[in-house]
């Protein structure tokens, strides 16, 4: 049985600057200050996409919709991830204690599950749930989380394993797409952000436009 590994795709900005160049060019989007954020910004941002994916609950999740208003927080991963995925949410979820409730309330979380045979609704709540029950998990199958990324010209995930095996890694693109009120994408988070800097950069995020 192959040893449990993990081999994320850490995105350079060379590739970034390539998603954003590649997706359709959005309305003249409304003015948002990015004055003092630590991440890496994308030129042109990146447009918020539009999908359904269901909830850990079960019910229907549209991703536009449901995150109007608000800023936002993407990421794919997985409940056996190692070191990217859990290491990511443990940080923005300390970063969220630090901070003025109000900053909590101007903000959603949502992880994308990409290991749909192990990653039952139950298992991602239960696993989110260890970092924060406010964030929100949603689980599809592996043909409509892959459409979510192909719709955002973002690398696809690739799950090696062979029959019968269950201890096998994937290999996912390993930022955080935060997207602001104008429903786009201006700055990403790759891993390795510490605490302070998800701190500085969530105030600025829910500032509003």
């Amino acid at each position: 049985m192959r040893p449990f590994t993990h081999a994320p795709r850490l995105a350079p900005l060379a590739l970034l600057l390539l998603v954003g160049a590649a997706g359709c060019k959005p309305a003249e989007p409304k003015a948002v200050s990015l004055d003092g954020l630590t991440g890496p910004k994308v030129t042109p941002p990146i447009v918020k996409p539009d999908f359904l994916l269901n909830t850990t609950e079960g019910k229907p999740f549209n991703f536009r919709q449901e995150t109007e208003g608000y800023a936002t927080l993407l990421f794919f991963g997985y409940t056996h991830c190692p070191d990217v995925c859990p290491v990511h949410l443990a940080n923005i979820a300390a970063a969220l204690k630090t901070l003025n409730p109000d900053v909590g309330e101007q903000l959603k979380v949502v992880f994308v599950t990409t290991d749909p045979a192990r990653d039952t609704p139950e298992v991602v709540r239960s696993w989110l749930d260890k970092f924060d029950k406010r964030f929100i998990g949603l689980v599809g199958t592996r043909e409509s989380v892959s459409a979510v990324l192909q719709q955002m010209r973002l690398p696809p995930f690739a799950i090696d394993s062979t029959p019968g095996d269950t201890n096998y890694y994937v290999d996912h693109v390993a930022m955080v797409l935060a997207f602001t009120r104008d429903d786009l994408a201006h700055v990403v988070y790759p891993f390795g952000v510490k605490q302070a800097d998800w701190a500085n950069d969530l105030v600025i995020l829910t500032r509003g436009s």
